[in-house]
């Protein structure tokens, strides 16, 4: 009822700009609201929506109107996303998509969740801007020199369980020990080879079950760090671990099984250069999911930045106590988290 409200003061405000009378109470205020025993005056109606919502309300008005200054050239793609966000719900839940975002979100008209994921996308641009300022170039050489590697080329056998959903858990484990005892056997014929490289493509065509590289001698070509699909993890840090030339000593468990990893040829890594806004990138990535301050203090800095005062004492204050709690509700989350690693 009250945003209904709310909507009405502003199309009376509204008309007022096109020249029509506004009433005014005795006490000189413009009236809301008219009724045959008492009116809701402007300065009523403020007060109320001071005292709710009106601090949240106008911390995104101050937002908008900022960000929209600040990324122009991002507008566009901002309400893109938005408009794409609000057609995946209507998508899902189709003719009760609105009554989903009132329920989810608390938005009470579709235009309004819109809104809101239009300038949370020019708030995250923000956010991302100041982290990437935060990064000290000690910090950047410093993840160059421990995180940044040459691309090396690989090869492997792949060795998949043969477990189907259907299994017990018992038939499930045998299956994988299975894999497991036939990539130590491989290994084993490597230990006992005179010429390794020519036994690995002879095990490689004759043993494994990656169908795309065993006719190529295992090769999976050069890879790095960040080279490879989720269903490789702990894969490339095994061949990392590897010299030129040989191969690792136990299986290396993935998702798809287990792999003998060969250990080729070695490119030098990319020049600092070259890497640095990857870097950068990477960092203030880290820095926003580590640390739950960053986001309020990126939008306090903007805010500042265009010279932002709430010269409401009430609501100033409100914004002041809303940033503090803010800022001891971060710095909470960021001691808990650092409790559980």
């Amino acid at each position: 009822m009250k945003k209904k409200i709310v909507i009405l003061g502003v199309c009376m405000l509204l008309v007022a700009g096109c020249g029509k009378e506004v009433p005014k109470l005795k006490d000189g205020s413009e009236a809301v609201v008219t009724l045959k025993e008492g009116n809701i005056s402007a300065n009523e109606l403020y007060s109320e929506i001071k005292d709710t919502y009106g601090l949240s309300t106008l911390v995104n008005m101050i937002d908008k109107k900022i960000l929209e200054q600040e990324y122009k050239d991002d507008l566009e793609d901002a309400k893109s996303s938005a408009k794409t966000q609000v057609e995946q719900i209507q998508n899902q839940y189709g003719d009760n998509a609105l009554a989903a975002i009132q329920q989810y979100t608390g938005f009470s008209t579709i235009e309004a969740y819109q809104d809101y994921l239009y300038i949370a996308y020019l708030q995250n641009l923000a956010v991302e801007d100041y982290a990437k300022a935060q990064i000290s170039d000690d910090q950047i050489n410093k993840y160059y020199e421990d995180e940044i590697k040459g691309d090396i080329k690989v090869s492997h056998i792949l060795i998949t369980p043969d477990v189907k959903d259907d299994m017990s858990e018992d038939d499930k484990t045998k299956a994988e020990n299975k894999a497991k005892e036939e990539a130590e056997k491989i290994i084993k014929e490597l230990n006992e080879a005179d010429d390794k490289a020519k036994k690995f493509s002879e095990l490689a065509k004759k043993s494994s079950d990656d169908d795309a590289t065993k006719d190529k001698d295992g090769d999976l070509g050069y890879i790095n760090t960040d080279t490879l699909s989720s269903d490789y993890d702990g894969f490339a840090d095994a061949a990392y671990a590897l010299k030129d030339n040989e191969y690792t000593k136990e299986p290396v468990k993935t998702a798809l099984g287990y792999h003998v990893i060969l250990r080729t040829k070695t490119k030098e890594k990319a020049k600092l250069d070259k890497v640095k806004d990857k870097i950068i990138e990477t960092l203030s990535s880290d820095l926003i999911s580590n640390d739950a301050t960053t986001s309020i203090n990126a939008l306090q800095d903007i805010r500042k930045k265009y010279g932002v005062e709430i010269k409401d004492s009430e609501l100033n204050k409100q914004y002041s106590n809303y940033i503090q709690n803010s800022l001891s509700s971060a710095i909470e989350q960021n001691s808990s988290k650092n409790e559980q690693e």
